[in-house]
Protein backbone atom coordinates (compact mmCIF):
# COMPACT_ATOMS: atom_id res chain seq x y z
CA UNK A 1 0.00 0.00 0.00
CA UNK A 2 1.38 3.27 -1.13
CA UNK A 3 1.99 5.53 2.31
CA UNK A 4 0.20 8.86 2.23
CA UNK A 5 1.77 11.89 1.70
CA UNK A 6 2.45 13.88 4.82
CA UNK A 7 2.68 17.71 4.59
CA UNK A 8 3.11 20.46 7.31
CA UNK A 9 3.98 23.38 5.48
CA UNK A 10 3.80 25.16 2.26
CA UNK A 11 3.55 28.35 0.23
CA UNK A 12 0.61 29.07 -1.47
CA UNK A 13 -0.77 32.42 -3.86
CA UNK A 14 -4.43 33.29 -3.57
CA UNK A 15 -6.29 35.89 -5.26
CA UNK A 16 -9.93 36.61 -4.29
CA UNK A 17 -12.48 37.52 -7.31
CA UNK A 18 -13.12 41.03 -8.25
CA UNK A 19 -16.31 43.15 -8.39
CA UNK A 20 -17.98 43.09 -11.56
CA UNK A 21 -18.90 46.12 -12.98
CA UNK A 22 -21.43 48.52 -12.68
CA UNK A 23 -22.93 49.25 -16.76
CA UNK A 24 -24.57 52.24 -18.70
CA UNK A 25 -27.82 51.15 -20.06
CA UNK A 26 -30.83 52.44 -20.43
CA UNK A 27 -34.59 51.62 -20.47
CA UNK A 28 -36.06 51.05 -24.07
CA UNK A 29 -39.39 49.56 -23.98
CA UNK A 30 -41.81 49.72 -27.43
CA UNK A 31 -43.97 52.43 -25.45
CA UNK A 32 -41.44 54.07 -23.66
CA UNK A 33 -38.33 54.52 -26.01
CA UNK A 34 -36.67 57.23 -24.17
CA UNK A 35 -36.32 55.73 -20.26
CA UNK A 36 -33.86 56.79 -17.96
CA UNK A 37 -31.04 55.14 -16.97
CA UNK A 38 -31.58 51.49 -16.06
CA UNK A 39 -27.69 49.85 -15.39
CA UNK A 40 -27.16 47.58 -12.85
CA UNK A 41 -24.70 47.03 -10.48
CA UNK A 42 -21.93 44.48 -10.55
CA UNK A 43 -21.65 41.43 -8.40
CA UNK A 44 -18.77 41.38 -5.54
CA UNK A 45 -16.19 38.93 -5.92
CA UNK A 46 -15.52 35.73 -3.96
CA UNK A 47 -13.34 35.84 -0.45
CA UNK A 48 -11.00 33.37 0.45
CA UNK A 49 -10.92 31.61 3.33
CA UNK A 50 -9.45 29.54 5.64
CA UNK A 51 -11.30 27.37 7.45
CA UNK A 52 -10.32 25.16 10.51
CA UNK A 53 -11.67 21.44 10.09
CA UNK A 54 -10.93 18.54 12.96
CA UNK A 55 -10.97 16.09 10.35
CA UNK A 56 -8.19 17.87 8.27
CA UNK A 57 -4.83 16.66 9.80
CA UNK A 58 -2.15 18.33 7.17
CA UNK A 59 -1.76 20.28 4.70
CA UNK A 60 -0.83 17.91 1.51
CA UNK A 61 -3.90 19.13 -0.44
CA UNK A 62 -2.14 22.65 -1.18
CA UNK A 63 0.67 21.03 -1.63
CA UNK A 64 -0.85 20.34 -4.99
CA UNK A 65 -2.78 22.46 -5.82
CA UNK A 66 -0.82 26.19 -4.12
CA UNK A 67 -2.93 28.47 -6.48
CA UNK A 68 -6.00 29.49 -4.50
CA UNK A 69 -8.62 31.65 -7.04
CA UNK A 70 -11.95 32.22 -6.22
CA UNK A 71 -14.73 33.43 -8.51
CA UNK A 72 -14.97 37.07 -9.73
CA UNK A 73 -18.56 38.83 -9.69
CA UNK A 74 -20.77 39.20 -12.96
CA UNK A 75 -21.20 42.56 -14.72
CA UNK A 76 -24.32 44.57 -14.03
CA UNK A 77 -27.59 44.23 -16.55
CA UNK A 78 -30.44 46.59 -17.65
CA UNK A 79 -33.40 46.85 -15.82
CA UNK A 80 -31.09 47.40 -12.78
CA UNK A 81 -30.02 43.94 -12.75
CA UNK A 82 -27.47 42.97 -10.23
CA UNK A 83 -24.59 41.10 -11.53
CA UNK A 84 -24.52 37.44 -9.50
CA UNK A 85 -21.08 37.74 -6.85
CA UNK A 86 -18.86 35.16 -7.18
CA UNK A 87 -19.14 32.50 -4.40
CA UNK A 88 -16.49 32.08 -1.51
CA UNK A 89 -13.38 29.90 -1.74
CA UNK A 90 -13.17 27.58 1.36
CA UNK A 91 -10.90 26.04 2.05
CA UNK A 92 -10.09 23.65 4.86
CA UNK A 93 -7.03 23.34 7.13
CA UNK A 94 -6.01 21.73 10.21
CA UNK A 95 -6.08 22.67 13.74
CA UNK A 96 -2.88 24.37 14.39
CA UNK A 97 -2.39 25.95 11.79
CA UNK A 98 -0.15 29.08 11.46
CA UNK A 99 -0.71 31.50 8.68
CA UNK A 100 2.26 34.13 7.71
CA UNK A 101 2.09 36.83 4.09
CA UNK A 102 5.03 35.46 2.15
CA UNK A 103 5.56 37.92 -0.70
CA UNK A 104 9.10 38.50 0.17
CA UNK A 105 10.67 36.34 -2.32
CA UNK A 106 13.54 34.55 -1.46
CA UNK A 107 13.03 34.87 2.36
CA UNK A 108 12.65 31.67 4.55
CA UNK A 109 9.58 30.54 7.04
CA UNK A 110 12.38 31.27 9.74
CA UNK A 111 13.43 34.65 8.43
CA UNK A 112 9.37 35.09 8.64
CA UNK A 113 9.34 34.75 12.13
CA UNK A 114 11.90 36.46 13.13
CA UNK A 115 10.16 39.58 11.19
CA UNK A 116 6.89 39.31 13.28
CA UNK A 117 4.09 37.33 14.45
CA UNK A 118 1.82 35.38 12.26
CA UNK A 119 -1.42 36.98 10.82
CA UNK A 120 -3.60 33.99 11.88
CA UNK A 121 -3.59 31.19 14.55
CA UNK A 122 -6.01 28.99 13.15
CA UNK A 123 -6.88 26.46 16.44
CA UNK A 124 -10.12 25.95 16.92
CA UNK A 125 -12.91 23.54 14.87
CA UNK A 126 -14.72 25.76 12.48
CA UNK A 127 -12.54 28.92 12.90
CA UNK A 128 -12.69 31.21 10.08
CA UNK A 129 -9.93 33.57 8.61
CA UNK A 130 -10.20 35.60 5.56
CA UNK A 131 -7.00 35.08 3.98
CA UNK A 132 -7.90 37.59 0.61
CA UNK A 133 -10.96 39.39 0.52
CA UNK A 134 -13.01 40.31 -2.53
CA UNK A 135 -13.38 43.22 -4.57
CA UNK A 136 -16.63 45.29 -4.09
CA UNK A 137 -19.27 45.27 -7.52
CA UNK A 138 -19.11 48.58 -9.31
CA UNK A 139 -22.60 50.63 -9.24
CA UNK A 140 -24.15 50.87 -12.53
CA UNK A 141 -25.69 54.45 -14.16
CA UNK A 142 -29.31 54.33 -12.19
CA UNK A 143 -27.40 55.48 -9.38
CA UNK A 144 -25.75 58.92 -10.98
CA UNK A 145 -29.17 60.02 -11.96
CA UNK A 146 -30.22 63.45 -11.27
CA UNK A 147 -32.61 66.12 -12.20
CA UNK A 148 -29.80 68.07 -14.22
CA UNK A 149 -28.51 64.25 -15.63
CA UNK A 150 -31.29 62.51 -16.76
CA UNK A 151 -29.31 60.43 -19.22
CA UNK A 152 -25.81 59.65 -16.76
CA UNK A 153 -22.92 58.07 -18.94
CA UNK A 154 -21.60 57.14 -15.46
CA UNK A 155 -20.22 53.95 -13.83
CA UNK A 156 -18.03 52.63 -11.53
CA UNK A 157 -15.94 49.50 -12.43
CA UNK A 158 -15.50 46.67 -10.28
CA UNK A 159 -12.36 46.89 -7.12
CA UNK A 160 -9.68 43.93 -7.55
CA UNK A 161 -9.54 41.43 -5.30
CA UNK A 162 -6.90 40.69 -2.78
CA UNK A 163 -3.92 38.69 -3.66
CA UNK A 164 -0.55 37.83 -2.54
CA UNK A 165 1.59 34.72 -1.35
CA UNK A 166 1.63 32.97 2.17
CA UNK A 167 3.31 30.60 4.54
CA UNK A 168 1.19 28.19 6.21
CA UNK A 169 2.80 26.41 8.64
CA UNK A 170 1.22 23.35 11.15
CA UNK A 171 2.34 23.09 14.79
CA UNK A 172 -0.19 20.39 15.93
CA UNK A 173 -2.07 20.78 19.35
CA UNK A 174 -0.95 18.81 22.05
CA UNK A 175 -0.69 18.85 25.95
CA UNK A 176 2.58 16.34 25.95
CA UNK A 177 4.63 15.83 23.41
CA UNK A 178 7.33 12.98 23.24
CA UNK A 179 11.03 13.58 22.95
CA UNK A 180 13.45 11.13 21.77
CA UNK A 181 15.77 9.86 19.80
CA UNK A 182 15.26 6.86 17.38
CA UNK A 183 14.15 3.61 18.89
CA UNK A 184 13.68 5.21 22.12
CA UNK A 185 10.21 3.52 22.26
CA UNK A 186 8.42 6.63 21.92
CA UNK A 187 5.74 5.01 19.13
CA UNK A 188 5.40 1.64 21.32
CA UNK A 189 4.53 4.05 24.40
CA UNK A 190 1.51 6.18 22.60
CA UNK A 191 -0.30 2.93 21.17
CA UNK A 192 -0.53 1.57 25.03
CA UNK A 193 -1.10 5.24 26.33
CA UNK A 194 -3.99 6.13 23.81
CA UNK A 195 -5.90 4.83 20.87
CA UNK A 196 -3.33 5.88 18.26
CA UNK A 197 -1.35 3.24 16.07
CA UNK A 198 1.50 4.53 14.99
CA UNK A 199 4.04 2.46 13.01
CA UNK A 200 6.28 0.49 15.26
CA UNK A 201 9.51 -1.47 14.41
CA UNK A 202 12.80 -2.27 16.20
CA UNK A 203 14.93 0.21 13.60
CA UNK A 204 15.12 3.67 13.57
CA UNK A 205 13.28 6.65 12.39
CA UNK A 206 10.09 3.97 11.86
CA UNK A 207 7.69 7.58 12.97
CA UNK A 208 7.96 9.63 9.84
CA UNK A 209 5.25 12.19 10.50
CA UNK A 210 3.67 13.52 14.06
CA UNK A 211 1.01 11.20 15.38
CA UNK A 212 -1.15 12.60 18.33
CA UNK A 213 -2.86 10.13 20.82
CA UNK A 214 -5.50 10.99 23.53
CA UNK A 215 -5.11 9.26 26.67
CA UNK A 216 -8.66 8.66 28.52
CA UNK A 217 -8.54 8.90 32.50
CA UNK A 218 -12.05 8.50 32.75
CA UNK A 219 -15.26 9.13 30.76
CA UNK A 220 -14.66 13.06 31.79
CA UNK A 221 -11.12 13.64 31.97
CA UNK A 222 -8.44 13.25 29.11
CA UNK A 223 -5.05 14.80 27.49
CA UNK A 224 -3.49 14.56 24.23
CA UNK A 225 0.21 13.41 23.58
CA UNK A 226 2.73 14.47 20.45
CA UNK A 227 4.50 11.30 19.02
CA UNK A 228 7.20 13.76 16.38
CA UNK A 229 9.70 11.75 14.57
CA UNK A 230 13.33 11.09 16.46
CA UNK A 231 15.64 14.00 16.91
CA UNK A 232 19.05 13.48 15.80
CA UNK A 233 21.90 15.69 16.78
CA UNK A 234 21.58 18.99 14.66
CA UNK A 235 17.89 18.95 14.65
CA UNK A 236 17.94 22.58 15.73
CA UNK A 237 19.87 22.93 12.09
CA UNK A 238 17.30 21.67 10.37
CA UNK A 239 19.87 17.85 10.33
CA UNK A 240 17.34 15.28 9.95
CA UNK A 241 14.20 17.79 8.94
CA UNK A 242 14.66 18.88 12.86
CA UNK A 243 12.32 21.99 12.58
CA UNK A 244 9.35 19.72 10.61
CA UNK A 245 9.35 17.69 13.83
CA UNK A 246 10.42 20.46 16.29
CA UNK A 247 7.39 22.65 15.38
CA UNK A 248 4.91 20.32 16.52
CA UNK A 249 5.72 20.36 19.97
CA UNK A 250 6.02 24.34 20.30
CA UNK A 251 2.21 24.27 21.25
CA UNK A 252 2.73 21.34 24.25
CA UNK A 253 2.35 22.33 28.12
CA UNK A 254 4.80 19.49 28.89
CA UNK A 255 7.98 17.68 27.51
CA UNK A 256 8.15 13.75 28.26
CA UNK A 257 12.04 13.15 27.48
CA UNK A 258 12.41 9.16 26.36
CA UNK A 259 15.17 7.38 26.76
CA UNK A 260 16.26 3.34 26.30
CA UNK A 261 17.21 3.40 29.62
CA UNK A 262 18.61 0.00 28.89
CA UNK A 263 21.36 1.34 26.05
CA UNK A 264 20.08 -1.75 23.99
CA UNK A 265 21.63 0.55 20.93
CA UNK A 266 24.70 1.13 22.94
CA UNK A 267 23.77 4.51 23.62
CA UNK A 268 23.90 6.02 26.67
CA UNK A 269 20.88 7.82 28.20
CA UNK A 270 22.87 10.56 30.40
CA UNK A 271 24.20 11.77 26.94
CA UNK A 272 21.00 11.49 25.17
CA UNK A 273 19.08 13.76 27.56
CA UNK A 274 21.99 16.05 27.67
CA UNK A 275 21.96 16.46 23.88
CA UNK A 276 17.82 16.73 23.49
CA UNK A 277 17.96 19.63 25.98
CA UNK A 278 20.73 20.90 23.72
CA UNK A 279 18.75 20.80 20.64
CA UNK A 280 15.86 21.98 22.22
CA UNK A 281 17.58 24.93 24.02
CA UNK A 282 18.85 26.13 20.38
CA UNK A 283 15.88 25.39 18.36
CA UNK A 284 13.90 27.93 20.59
CA UNK A 285 14.69 29.53 24.50
CA UNK A 286 10.80 29.06 24.76
CA UNK A 287 10.22 25.87 24.37
CA UNK A 288 13.05 24.86 26.77
CA UNK A 289 11.13 26.98 29.73
CA UNK A 290 8.72 24.03 29.37
CA UNK A 291 7.95 21.85 32.45
CA UNK A 292 9.76 18.52 31.52
CA UNK A 293 10.11 15.02 32.81
CA UNK A 294 12.23 11.84 31.80
CA UNK A 295 10.64 8.54 30.79
CA UNK A 296 12.64 5.99 31.38
CA UNK A 297 11.49 3.00 28.72
CA UNK A 298 12.70 -0.13 28.45
CA UNK A 299 12.81 -1.78 32.10
CA UNK A 300 12.25 -5.25 31.10
CA UNK A 301 15.85 -4.96 29.28
CA UNK A 302 18.90 -6.08 31.32
CA UNK A 303 21.35 -3.07 32.23
CA UNK A 304 17.74 -1.15 33.19
CA UNK A 305 18.16 -0.99 36.99
CA UNK A 306 21.83 0.00 37.16
CA UNK A 307 21.18 2.91 34.22
CA UNK A 308 17.92 3.84 36.34
CA UNK A 309 19.75 4.91 39.26
CA UNK A 310 22.36 6.10 37.91
CA UNK A 311 20.50 8.49 35.42
CA UNK A 312 18.33 9.92 38.54
CA UNK A 313 21.81 10.46 40.57
CA UNK A 314 22.60 12.60 37.41
CA UNK A 315 19.37 14.12 37.10
CA UNK A 316 18.42 14.78 41.10
CA UNK A 317 16.31 17.41 40.72
CA UNK A 318 13.84 16.09 37.86
CA UNK A 319 10.84 13.49 38.15
CA UNK A 320 11.88 10.29 36.44
CA UNK A 321 9.64 7.37 35.77
CA UNK A 322 10.50 4.25 34.11
CA UNK A 323 8.13 2.24 32.30
CA UNK A 324 8.27 -0.74 29.70
CA UNK A 325 5.70 -0.37 26.43
CA UNK A 326 6.62 -4.14 25.85
CA UNK A 327 5.53 -5.41 29.14
CA UNK A 328 2.98 -2.35 30.49
CA UNK A 329 5.29 -2.24 33.71
CA UNK A 330 4.64 1.31 35.14
CA UNK A 331 2.23 2.58 32.59
CA UNK A 332 -1.04 3.25 35.17
CA UNK A 333 2.24 5.07 37.51
CA UNK A 334 2.67 7.00 34.29
CA UNK A 335 -0.79 7.50 33.02
CA UNK A 336 -1.66 8.55 36.67
CA UNK A 337 1.19 11.37 36.58
CA UNK A 338 -0.36 12.74 33.34
CA UNK A 339 -3.62 13.41 34.71
CA UNK A 340 -1.99 14.70 37.43
CA UNK A 341 -0.06 17.30 35.29
CA UNK A 342 -2.08 17.69 32.41
CA UNK A 343 -5.43 16.07 32.42
CA UNK A 344 -8.24 18.26 32.11
CA UNK A 345 -11.63 18.33 32.06
CA UNK A 346 -13.93 17.37 28.83
CA UNK A 347 -16.26 19.75 27.68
Amino acid sequence: MKKRQFVDHVRIYVRAGDGGNGIVHFRREKYVPKGGPDGGDGGDGGDIVLQVASDTDNLTHLFFKSRLIAKSGDHGQGRDRHGKSGKELIVKVPPGTLVYESNQVGVSIEELKRQGKPMADLTKDGERFVIARAGKGGKGNVHFKSATNQTPQEHTLGERGEEGFFYLELRQIADAGFVGFPNAGKSSLLSVLSAAKPKVANYPFTTLQPSIGVVEFNSLRRTTVADIPGIIEGAHENVGLGHNFLRHIMRCKLLLFVVDIAGSDMRDPIEDIQTLRKEIKLYSDELASRDWIIIANKMDLDGDSMNFDVLRSRFSRIEIIGVSALTGSGIEKFKKRLEELIGRELK
